[in-house]
C-alpha cells in the first residue's frame, strides 16, 4: 500500500475525521459551559477527563454507523495515527503548569496543544484543511494568552465551534464524489 492508498484509506474510515471532531468539539463545548455557568474547575475537570473518551467514543460512533473503526494492519499509517493521538495527554503537564502560573492560560495552552496536534493529520489524512484549522486554534491561543486573558474562557467556545465546523467541512471533502 502507497502512501496516496493509505491516506485514502485513513480518509474513508474515519470520514475525513468527521465523528472525532463532533466528540472533541462536544466535549470541548461541555468544558466551556461549565467553565462559564459553573466553576474553573468543572470546565479543566471536563475538558481534561472528557479527552480521556475521545478515542472510544468515536470508535463507538463509528461502529454505530455501522462503519470499520480501524485501518487495515497493512497501513504503513497506523503507527503515525497512534502516534498523533498521545500527543495531547503527554504535553497535559505543561498545560497544567502555565494553569497552575496562571489559570487564565487554561484553555489557551490547550488551543496551542490541541492546533499542533492537527498539523500531523494533514499528511495522515491528506487533507490541507487540517493546517487550516491547526492556525486557527493556535493562533487565537497565543493572542488570548499573551494579550487577552480576561478572555480565556472564550477559547473553549472558539474551539468547540472549530472542531465542529472542520468536523463538518472535512466529510464534505471525503463525501464529495471527486474525492473517492
Amino acid at each position: 500500500m502507497n502512501v496516496f492508498e493509505a491516506q485514502r484509506e485513513v480518509r474513508s474510515i474515519y470520514i475525513g475525521g468527521f465523528f472525532g471532531q463532533i466528540v472533541s468539539g462536544s466535549i470541548w463545548l461541555a468544558s466551556a459551559a461549565l467553565m462559564t455557568w459553573v466553576s474553573w474547575r468543572a470546565g479543566v475537570l471536563a475538558l481534561v477527563l472528557g479527552g480521556m473518551f475521545i478515542f472510544p467514543l468515536t470508535q463507538l460512533m463509528l461502529r454505530a454507523s455501522g462503519r470499520p473503526a480501524s485501518l487495515s494492519p497493512g497501513n504503513p499509517l497506523r503507527e503515525l495515527a497512534m502516534e498523533i493521538a498521545f500527543l495531547v495527554p503527554l504535553l497535559l503537564p505543561l498545560v497544567g503548569a502555565a494553569a497552575l502560573y496562571r489559570r487564565e492560560w487554561f484553555y489557551p495552552a490547550m488551543m496551542m496543544v490541541v492546533g499542533a496536534h492537527y498539523l500531523p493529520f494533514s499528511f495522515l489524512y491528506g487533507m490541507h484543511h487540517f493546517i487550516v484549522l491547526s492556525v486557527l486554534l493556535m493562533a487565537p491561543g497565543l493572542l488570548v494568552g499573551l494579550y487577552a486573558l480576561q478572555a480565556g474562557v472564550w477559547g473553549g467556545w472558539l474551539t468547540s465551534i472549530l472542531l465542529f465546523a472542520f468536523a463538518f467541512i472535512g466529510r464534505a471533502a471525503v463525501l464529495r464524489p471527486s474525492s473517492r
